[in-house]
């Protein structure tokens, strides 16, 4: 899932920075999402897909469900 998401961010060309900015999702946040330590909450994940103008199916998509703590 989050490949998905750096996909959409690089090519808008912006940075984790500009994106935790604009929808209050926090840049550790996104770094534990790379990560793998875990998933963003389901509001966050929204807030990501708005953002980027994408239903929050493009994030998913690919993403098979794993235990683990979700923040």
């Amino acid at each position: 899932m989050y490949s998905k998401y750096a996909e959409l961010r690089d090519k808008a060309g912006i940075t984790d920075y500009e994106v935790a900015k604009k929808t209050g999702v926090s840049t550790s946040t996104l770094s534990n999402w790379k990560a793998g330590r875990y998933t963003p909450k389901a509001d966050k994940i929204q807030k990501i897909a708005t953002y980027f103008g994408v239903g929050i199916e493009t994030l998913l998509e690919g993403c098979e469900k794993r235990g683990g703590e979700q923040k």
